[in-house]
């Protein structure tokens, strides 16, 4: 056996065999791995939903920018939301944790209002989320449907989403164009 991969934190990576289109070319921010299943966002699907309309419906003032958007986190309970955030020392490790340096989650609503009201720069809200059952991600992993990479703040907050994919394959020292899904008779 060699080292045990570390899958979270870090970046879970879509190839083009992997077949559920919800997943094409996404890159998972992935934020646990454990053998009760696993749990991430997608990081790389910005939505069309404005966070100021999403938060006026919860009577929560948005004081960023108006035209900030929500991102799509993944297909499950897309009613969910959560915020990834660069660190802001005024919440409590209560509230937010970090998952790693340079990026932290939360999602209790008392956070939610704090920062709607004071947002950091790096600050994305996240609706619904990618999960996976028990073994079912050491199975994709194992059929190579993704590759994982470790993850920086730079990348989730720093790289236009359009070119997350390819940034994140390039860095694994993979040319994306090599990447093309084989198909049968040529």
């Amino acid at each position: 056996m060699g080292p045990e991969i570390t899958v979270a934190p870090g970046l879970l990576i879509a190839m083009p065999q992997l077949a559920d289109p919800n997943f094409h070319r996404s890159v998972v921010l992935m934020i646990e791995h454990q053998n009760e299943g696993s749990f991430g966002l997608i990081v790389n699907r910005p939505s069309e939903n404005r966070v100021i309309d999403l938060l006026e419906s919860l009577e929560i003032v948005w004081r960023g920018r108006p035209s900030d958007v929500a991102w799509w986190g993944g297909p499950v309970q897309p009613e969910t939301g959560w915020i990834l955030h660069e660190p802001v020392p005024s919440l409590g490790d209560n509230i937010t944790r970090e998952i790693a340096p340079g990026i932290h989650l939360s999602s209790a609503p008392e956070a939610l209002r704090a920062l709607a009201k004071s947002p950091p720069k790096r600050i994305r809200f996240v609706l619904g989320y990618a999960g996976w059952a028990p073994e079912q991600l050491e199975s994709e992993l194992a059929d190579g449907s993704w590759v994982n990479s470790d993850v920086t703040a730079e990348l989730i907050f720093d790289t236009a989403p359009e070119k997350l994919w390819e940034t994140s394959v390039r860095r694994l020292g993979i040319e994306p164009q090599s990447l093309v899904q084989a198909s049968g008779v040529h």
